[in-house]
């Protein structure tokens, strides 16, 4: 299978390479990334300024631009055959419950799917990730079951992977995404000059993790894997909308 292999991490960054090394053995992998992190790049897209592609040492291909930028450049114009999936990741850190909102990592696989592709994300739970190389059979196994069952044409998957060996995996759960409490204040400081300056503090912590859902999963083990809709349309408030919309206002 061709594969475009892409992350929001950089293309210097571990996960996208135990990726490359694993699907490689299996598949035909090219790996199109951001020159440098762009974790919470969410779907941007490098409108006014022109992209650069240069290929590297070891035959990635790094962009100067946002993994939303190396999807679309990859698959609109760079490769001379269409891939048939995009994979995205592996994430340094979970993406789960609201942080796919954010999220370069899905919003690479996002595009894949915009592009006409089946896509998938993938993230290992941990920000200082020691086992890129479970995340990485979890991948590979997946990607085996899209093989005979493909994807709804409006549907990405969504994979988070604890940092765990993968002898000790739980399994793999289909879940829903959880939900977070507001985020914690920004912090306030002062640059070099005394100008006030401010940064994102931590995120909100979990609201909703119960059975179900990608954060209880994960955290008692198990991969999660959630169907994300990339229509947002509130398909079951069109009727309700469409009845108060259409009337007259007294």
């Amino acid at each position: 299978m061709r594969i475009l292999l892409s992350n929001d991490d950089s293309v210097f960054a571990k996960g996208i390479n135990v990726l490359f090394r694993t699907l490689s053995e299996q598949h035909d992998v090219t790996v199109i990334a951001p020159d440098r992190n762009c974790s919470g790049a969410s779907n941007a897209l490098s409108l006014h300024d022109p992209l650069r592609i240069q290929q590297l040492d070891n035959g990635f291909y790094s962009v100067n631009g946002t993994p939303s930028d190396c999807v679309h450049l990859g698959v609109n114009c760079f490769l001379d055959d269409d891939p048939e999936l995009v994979v995205s990741g592996i994430n340094h850190g979970p993406n789960l419950g609201d942080d796919v909102i954010y999220s370069g990592t899905v919003a690479a696989a996002t595009e894949g799917r915009y592009m006409g592709l089946p896509a998938i994300a993938v993230s290992l739970a941990s920000h200082n990730g020691k086992h890129f190389d479970t995340a990485a059979q979890v991948v590979l196994q997946i990607i085996r079951k899209l093989q005979a069952h493909a994807l709804p044409s409006n549907q990405i998957l969504n994979i988070n992977v604890p940092d765990i060996p993968y002898d000790q995996l739980a399994g793999v759960k289909v879940t829903r995404q959880g939900k977070r409490h507001r985020a914690e204040a920004m912090v306030k400081s002062t640059d070099a000059f005394g100008r006030e300056i401010y940064w994102y503090g931590p995120a909100g912590a979990e609201q909703e993790a119960g059975p179900g859902t990608d954060f209880h999963a994960v955290a008692n083990g198990f991969c999660s894997v959630t169907p994300l809709s990339v229509d947002m349309t509130a398909h079951s408030s069109l009727a309700e909308m469409e009845d108060w919309m259409n009337k007259d206002i007294n």
